[in-house]
């Protein structure tokens, strides 16, 4: 598979997840967590079809396109760990989290995913949904959307 086709595929993958998870968490309170801002696409999206929670972004740094900047009081800046802290110890639950963390170094970012996955556990309300590249330890895998190939991007509910 080209590295086109292989981007394509995971962009849509992510696109359909987001979109069902937010219909499963229709009811449900809480708010967002988008783990890796980038350059904003997954907030954007994420603006368009929830339109009324609000989006907690985190990031080391600020660089996203200008039309997609989260508000200051939403954008976390920094290393995660305190961050996900930050959140935790403000009382924030969080009803569907996106993670979006990594290099591209596999090994790394797996390992990366592990050393975080009981931070972002504080956060989760139970029974919220976690949508990842990459897998995520202490939580329960489901199966997402139909649409997706299972190794194309994981799902796991709090």
């Amino acid at each position: 598979m080209s590295r086109l086709d292989s981007m394509l595929r995971r962009l849509t993958a992510q696109r359909d997840g987001l979109n069902w998870a937010a219909a499963q968490i229709g009811t449900m309170e809480g708010d967002v967590l988008d783990l890796g801002l980038g350059n904003g696409r997954t907030y954007d999206h994420l603006r368009e079809i929830l339109p009324s929670r609000r989006i907690w972004v985190m990031d080391r740094v600020l660089q996203c396109h200008p039309d997609s900047t989260p508000p200051a009081q939403d954008f976390l800046q920094g290393e995660a760990e305190p961050m996900l802290r930050k959140l935790a110890d403000a009382g924030q639950t969080i009803a569907l989290a996106h993670y979006d963390f990594g290099r591209g170094i596999k090994s790394e970012d797996v390992a990366e995913a592990a050393r975080l996955s009981p931070l972002i556990k504080q956060v989760m309300r139970p029974g919220g949904l976690l949508i990842s590249g990459q897998p995520l330890t202490g939580f329960a895998q489901i199966e997402g959307p139909e649409t997706i190939a299972p190794d194309r991007y994981l799902f796991y509910r709090a």
